[in-house]
């Protein structure tokens, strides 16, 4: 009895002894891959950068764009300095430059072999001038564009705090809407900080609406308007309509 006693002892010893080197072998093999998974991850960008012959030359503007040329793209790439070639050249720090433009909503790089890149651009389209210095979108997206490069300059002049955005552009559907069907032409509204609404009319008289609510003194605008006798070598600069009722009248020279 005590023989096989030693004997099972013996096998288990063994047994643990094999467990344990299997188990120092594969940790080895794990440190082995990690270490060249770091070594390959390290010297990667080197690698593909030892492929390329020559650097990024050229590129091609895909697409209509309404205020980006060739000089703008040309003008990024410069300030980034010296291009890498088509394996070493990171696209997504090109792409991040072009967005840096003020007008361009996304741009999409690809590298063309052997050294050329293919550019897509879209850009913020404006609706309105913004603050008479900006623009702003369908959306309410406020933006920067050179006025010069502006080629509808019909645009519609609107204002007020940035966050109050796509309230003034709703405001401004409305009432375009409404003044068109009664045969008159605004051109821009504003609110101010406080809530304030003011609207400008396309001969440039200004309609002080206050705070609140602004459709009733609209409609009491509509009503009064034709009624205002204007003295000779007079032009209406305001209408006041920050009353329960009726409205001032602001007269300035012509």
């Amino acid at each position: 009895m005590n023989v096989l006693k030693r004997k099972t002892t013996q096998n288990i010893r063994y047994g643990e002894s094999r467990f344990k080197y299997f188990l120092q072998i594969r940790l080895l093999v794990v440190l082995l891959c990690v270490g060249l998974a770091y070594f390959v991850y390290s010297n990667w960008q080197n690698w593909l950068e030892s492929l390329d012959s020559k650097p990024i030359s050229a590129y091609a503007l895909v697409g209509k764009t309404e205020f980006t040329d060739y000089a703008d793209v040309q003008d990024v790439l410069l300030k980034m300095g010296k291009l890498k070639g088509f394996w070493g050249q990171d696209v997504k720090a090109i792409q991040e430059r072009l967005e840096s433009l003020p007008w361009v909503k996304g741009a999409v790089v690809r590298k063309v072999w052997p050294n050329r890149l293919s550019i897509w651009l879209t850009e913020y389209m404006p609706v309105a001038v913004w603050n008479n210095t900006e623009f702003i979108t369908k959306e309410g997206t406020v933006f920067q564009l050179p006025m010069e490069r502006l080629k509808n300059n019909t645009l519609p002049y609107l204002g007020g705090p940035n966050y109050q955005s796509l309230k003034v552009l709703e405001a401004w559907n409305q009432i375009y809407a409404g003044f068109k069907a009664k045969n008159l032409s605004v051109k821009g509204i504003t609110i101010d900080e406080r809530g304030a609404w003011q609207v400008t009319l396309d001969n440039d008289i200004v309609l002080k609406l206050g705070r609140g609510e602004w459709k009733s003194k609209l409609e009491r605008f509509v009503t009064i308007y034709p009624q205002i006798e204007v003295p000779e070598g007079k032009r209406i600069d305001y209408i006041d309509l920050r009353y329960a009722a009726g409205a001032a009248v602001g007269m300035a020279d012509k």
